[in-house]
């Protein structure tokens, strides 16, 4: 299967919003998170002394812009994934042309990361479900995409993990995202084979390359504007497309089993609200959060 890119035309649409930006396809990429914090943990130092990353270029790399440190911005799509990380370390695998896998890695000088992957999810979500009269696109919290099926239902249609790593003085966010263009072959190893939805249940003539068209500049102004204004203007989207309140769910924290969603907080905390009625608050970085009932009933 042939895909065309097109990365010299979008290099051109994001490069002034990322001065220095390059953007690179890779036939084959373990993981492009990994790949891309590789190359920031990789640095060195030039004759003015400031810290440098080592780069490797692929050999079958197609890259565009010039990249002279890995401070700089980079867009890394692979068409195929071989060791494709999800939240918590789990498995997240791609078949060539079926998944959109890539990663943007950026200087992020945000006052506060707290909801960074919520921002992340609204943009994705409102760029490919643009124009629809109601959601078709849900945010499972913390950084899942699900195609809605009905209130609290679903199937899996992406997924996003962000990690950063510091290099100098500078703290570089790696963004990383994975979805369903088409049906997965049969048998594919992600835990998807049932409960998973595909982008082309909603476009039809959606491509991989032409899904990364749709969200490439909104993700890019979303991370912007987190930067400058924090998770607040992305709360109210947030809501509209918040897949988990007022459902029941149960966590993995020892002193909250189970309660209902309520929303999220300022900070992008999970609310729960417990059966004595107060509320908790619950952090990305502590639980794993799953419905309860038939919308969990096929792994996701």
């Amino acid at each position: 299967m042939t895909l065309l890119w097109n990365a010299e035309s979008l290099w051109e649409d994001l490069e002034p919003l990322l001065p220095g930006l390059s953007i690179e396809v890779v036939a084959d990429a373990v993981s492009t998170n990994t790949t891309l914090l590789e190359r920031a943990r990789a640095s060195g130092a030039d004759d003015s002394g400031n810290d440098l990353a080592l780069v490797r270029r692929s050999r079958e790399s197609a890259a565009f812009g010039h990249r002279a440190a890995d401070v700089l911005p980079c867009l890394l799509v692979a068409e195929h994934q071989t060791g494709g990380r999800g939240r918590l370390g789990r498995a997240w695998a791609s078949a060539r042309g079926a998944s959109l896998t890539f990663s943007l890695s950026l200087p992020l000088a945000a006052a506060d990361w707290s909801g960074l992957s919520l921002a992340v999810g609204v943009a994705l979500a409102d760029a490919l479900d643009a124009g629809s009269t109601a959601p078709r696109i849900g945010l499972k919290w913390p950084n899942d995409l699900w195609l809605l099926d009905g209130a609290g239902a679903g199937r899996k249609l992406g997924g996003i993990l962000i990690e950063s790593v510091a290099v100098g003085d500078q703290r570089l966010a790696v963004v990383g995202v994975g979805l369903n263009v088409l049906p997965q072959p049969a048998g594919t190893p992600s835990g998807l084979t049932h409960g998973y939805g595909c982008l082309q249940e909603i476009d039809a003539g959606l491509s991989a390359p032409a899904a990364l068209g749709v969200v490439a500049r909104p993700l890019v102004q979303a991370l912007l504007d987190f930067q400058r204004d924090g998770f607040a203007p992305f709360a109210h989207r947030f809501a509209a497309r918040d897949l988990l309140r007022g459902q029941a769910v149960t966590t993995t924290l020892a002193d909250l089993p189970h309660g209902v969603a309520d929303g999220v907080g300022p900070d992008g905390a999970l609310r729960v609200r417990v059966p004595d009625g107060t509320v908790r608050s619950v952090s990305s970085g502590e639980v794993s959060v799953r419905l309860q009932g038939p919308a969990e009933e096929t792994p996701c």
